[in-house]
């Protein structure tokens, strides 16, 4: 007998957690470390494992056997089979579980199962859409750094550049760049080895720089400009028509609402929900056989 729901999002510097009751009534909140497949597959299992321990804390409760709960996860790196299916390989005795990639459980989450468009922008980024004859389409997501266009790594990748140039004497020097500048080290070595070991998290670390700097910097502002730019493009892909609501969600979702072209700006709404509330939907759905 299924007891709980967890509705999992995962991504490459956290991992959220929603608990409810088979009902939907939701109870609990829990936080933890990063689940993306890609920092492997038993960090991602531990994390979750910690989130969920959180969230049942949290509320006093005693942790039931997992063999009496239905996970729900929205993982970033889901796009790879194989991290995926070793994935479920290692499910640690949830009773039913329903693996996806974070966009659609962050689709599910904004728009509340209805027709729409997401471009969830965080660490990583990707665009999905439920058309409203029920099929689903995803642009992007291929993931860092050949991918994941406006993320914050994506962000945080052209800010490093930056201040190579800067450091070169290539580019004028400024507050923004001696900011970004001692984030990394503070001096060409410290950066080198700082580069050496630096990871999808590691750059996008950098991006709360940028968005802090826009307003007053043109090299910030204009990082930010094309950030909305790769927005608006993935937006175009996933609805030519332009007639579905556009939700824009993750971490950089708010920031970069402002800089993105009128006509879209127009027809982005509020997430209804996040991608753990979507996750839980998914969940909630599946052991309903829907």
């Amino acid at each position: 007998m299924i007891e709980y729901l967890i509705g999992v999002d995962g991504g490459g510097t956290g991992t959220r957690v929603r608990l409810a009751l088979p009902d939907g009534t939701e109870l609990a909140q829990g936080r933890s470390g990063p689940s993306g497949l890609a920092h492997g597959i038993a960090p991602a299992w531990t994390s979750i494992d910690d989130a969920v321990a959180h969230a049942f804390a949290s509320i006093g409760a005693h942790r039931p056997i997992n063999a009496s709960v239905a996970i729900g996860l929205g993982l970033a790196g889901v796009h790879n089979k194989q991290w995926a299916a070793s994935f479920e390989q290692a499910n640690p005795g949830y009773a039913a579980l329903r693996l996806e990639n974070d966009g659609f459980t962050t689709l599910m989450g904004a728009h509340h199962g209805n027709p729409g468009i997401i471009v969830a922008i965080g660490t990583g980024s990707v665009g999905e859409a439920l058309l409203a004859d029920g099929t689903r389409r995803e642009v992007g997501g291929w993931g860092f750094p050949s991918g994941d266009e406006a993320s914050g790594g994506w962000i945080g990748l052209r800010a490093v550049n930056h201040i190579q140039q800067v450091i070169d004497g290539r580019k004028p020097s400024s507050a923004f760049a001696q900011e970004l500048i001692a984030a990394c080290g503070g001096a060409r070595d410290a950066i080198q080895v700082w580069l050496a070991s630096a990871t999808q998290t590691s750059y996008a670390s950098l991006a709360p720089i940028v968005v802090a700097h826009a307003a007053s910097d043109s090299t910030a502002h204009g990082f930010l400009a094309d950030a909305a730019l790769e927005v608006a493009g993935i937006a175009q892909a996933l609805d030519p028509s332009g007639s579905l609501p556009l939700a824009l969600c993750g971490g950089l979702g708010a920031p970069l609402r402002a800089y993105l072209p009128p006509a879209l700006l127009a027809r982005s709404v509020p997430p209804f929900g996040d991608a753990a509330s979507g996750a839980l939907r998914m969940i909630a759905l599946h052991i309903k056989g829907a």
